[in-house]
């Protein structure tokens, strides 16, 4: 029976989701140690940010700059902020200053921008460069063929450090095509690390109904919402 406490909920579903993560690195030969679980917090109050600092992961995942930056103050200040959502470049300087990292740089504008801005507030901005692999038209992210010169010109930032590459999968309800983006993803990840002799260790790929397939590609993040908080609420737009 669903427990009556919503900390306990929590609990049980992470540990579901830990485990399947578990037994998804055990049968591709993996290690559990090398995927971690970013809990999607997005449209949920704070107290959901509240439950992950309890339970003892690490970071939150958000979308929107100014609900995290409204959110953060009420939850440890141990625990990490990450943006998952689309970034628009009028809104850097804040996302600089709400997050410890920012998972969607995809165009060499925002990037530039980043940088100007983390280095206004002095602060080095680790980033993941967002990746479109699956060429989806209604997903973010740069083309494959453009990567190479976004990651050359993120390199080119003094003020961003560049830790790798994140997608998101096209919604389809083959598996086989989630798991091609994935796929498609590593070996963008390897062939630029190749050619700029750079490593780029986070792959940060697969959700709550594709993460098993990621992790089959080599995923060392995956962002998980549903899974862990239940359908989010619809957001609250204001006029």
């Amino acid at each position: 029976m669903p427990s009556d406490d919503p900390y306990a909920t929590f609990a049980e579903r992470a540990r579901t989701v830990l485990d399947r993560m578990a037994a998804a690195c055990v049968s591709c030969g993996r290690s559990p140690a090398e995927v971690r679980l970013l809990p999607v917090t997005k449209f949920h109050p704070a107290a959901a940010a509240i439950q992950v600092a309890r339970f003892g992961l690490p970071a939150v995942g958000e979308n929107r700059v100014q609900e995290a930056r409204d959110k953060r103050p009420l939850v440890d200040p141990g625990l990490r902020w990450e943006l998952i959502g689309h970034l628009q470049s009028n809104k850097a300087k804040l996302a600089v200053q709400v997050f410890d990292r920012i998972q969607t740089v995809d165009s060499v504008k925002l990037a530039q921008f980043l940088d100007r801005a983390s280095g206004e507030l002095g602060k080095m901005l680790p980033i993941l460069l967002q990746i479109n692999a699956g060429d989806d038209p209604n997903k973010e992210g740069a083309d494959v063929a453009d990567s190479g010169q976004l990651l050359e010109a993120a390199l080119a930032c003094p003020n961003l450090v560049v830790e790798g590459l994140m997608t998101i999968a096209p919604l389809d309800s083959n598996p086989a095509v989630a798991e091609h983006c994935f796929v498609r993803l590593r070996e963008t990840r390897d062939d630029l690390s190749a050619r700029f002799g750079v490593k780029l260790p986070e792959l940060s790929m697969g959700m709550s109904g594709d993460l098993e397939a990621a992790i089959r590609a080599g995923s060392t993040l995956v962002r998980v919402g549903t899974a862990l908080f239940g359908e989010r609420p619809a957001p609250v737009l204001s006029a």
